[in-house]
């Protein structure tokens, strides 16, 4: 903040002292010099109506319009009183033109210089009526120069309250742009947190449910099968390592701040048979059916293919009972991907993991691509998983 905004503020914070202030000066200077004008020397009545007339300027910033009510019909008492002309207190209805012109409401000012019009020409009648010596020249004389000097004022206000109005939009543009910033930011920071909570939480369960399946199956096998057992050993050991890469991965994209959905964990579609190997070497009895052309997809795309085959199988693995048969199917069309996964176990339906990361994140996966998912029991038994996501032709 520059030394010149430090001082507006200053100023802005204290607008009625200084005014008052300023309007005080003007008091020490306009009555004394108000007391022998049109009067005796010694005479009070310009001076009282002088105080009258420079007073309500203290409020001229504050309370525009009321201080420029007050300045206009001390100004017309005096002139009905008999006192058509006192300066230099009379400039003070100048001023209230200008202050209600830049910091009051439209109506205000444009009444206020249509009434400093009409003043101007009530003000050459009472010269002309007061002063013998005054004819009809000399009073349409004061009444242009009146005006003009209305006029003049009221123009400059309008330029100042165009420049003030037009700094007070920008300043509001400005907070309205860093109240969205923020907004954005957020809506951003909550985003990543949700991306990253479904990612953490397609590799841990699903990671976690081969390893229990392998655990559960090598400990029975290891009594009458050891050469089983140790296959449930090595497949336990190989699903920690990838999910403990898929980890590191991504905390790595929390460490570095990189954004982009192929940095976190990025298995394209085209994993999705090693996905299945890993499956089956679990026990668990998984087919892949492709139908039509298979076709690369893009990143984002091939991810979120792999993330709803690999959390349609964790239930499986989660919900389905005892050895369950699963069929993956994948059937390509011009524009679209059909994703189907279909067991024949006991139907139990996983439809929420209680935190919105189990089917419902699998929604919000296809959603992102204008896609949908389906989910529900199957007539025969088991249960179907079902995503229909667009494709570019």
């Amino acid at each position: 903040m520059g030394w010149w905004e430090r001082a507006h503020r200053w100023v802005d914070a204290r607008v009625f002292a200084l005014d008052a202030v300023g309007t005080a000066v003007l008091l020490l200077v306009a009555v004394p010099t108000a007391a022998p004008f049109l009067g005796s020397p010694g005479g009070i009545a310009p001076g009282v109506w002088a105080f009258l007339v420079v007073l309500p300027l203290a409020w001229r910033r504050t309370r525009p319009v009321a201080s420029a009510v007050a300045v206009y019909a001390a100004g017309l008492l005096q002139l009905l009183a008999g006192h058509p002309l006192i300066l230099p207190a009379d400039l003070a209805v100048l001023v209230a033109l200008h202050s209600v012109t830049v910091h009051g409401p439209t109506w205000a000012h444009r009444t206020a210089i249509v009434g400093a019009v009409v003043g101007s020409g009530a003000l050459a009648i009472g010269l002309v009526l007061v002063d013998v010596n005054a004819g009809l020249g000399t009073g349409l004389g004061v009444a242009l120069f009146a005006s003009i000097a209305a006029l003049a004022v009221w123009a400059l206000g309008l330029v100042r309250r165009a420049r003030r109005e037009t700094i007070t939009a920008l300043r509001d543009r400005a907070e309205r742009l860093e109240i969205e910033r923020d907004q954005h930011a957020r809506l951003a920071t909550s985003a990543e947190r949700a991306r990253i909570a479904r990612e953490m939480h397609d590799i841990v369960a699903h990671s976690l449910s081969v390893v229990v399946a392998q655990a559960d199956g090598g400990r029975y096998a290891a009594q009458t099968d050891p050469a089983a057992a140790t296959r449930s050993l090595e497949t336990i050991a190989e699903t920690g390592r990838a999910a403990l890469v898929d980890m590191r991965r991504l905390l790595g994209v929390l460490r570095t701040g990189d954004d982009g959905e192929a940095a976190l964990v990025p298995q394209p579609a085209g994993d999705v048979d090693q996905l299945l190997e890993q499956v089956r070497a679990s026990g668990l009895r998984v087919s892949l059916v492709r139908v039509g052309v298979d076709r690369p997809l893009p990143a984002g795309v091939g991810l979120v293919v792999y993330r709803l085959v690999q959390e349609s199988l964790t239930n499986v693995l989660k919900h389905a009972g005892p050895d369950p048969g699963v069929t993956v199917l994948m059937r390509w069309s011009a524009d679209s991907l059909r994703l189907e996964v279909a067991d024949d176990g006991r139907g139990a339906a996983a439809t929420s993991d209680g935190r919105g990361h189990g089917l419902v994140g699998m929604r919000e996966r296809a959603a992102i691509l204008g896609g949908s998912v389906t989910a529900g029991p199957r007539p025969g038994g088991g249960f179907t998983v079902r995503a229909d996501l667009p494709l570019a032709p």
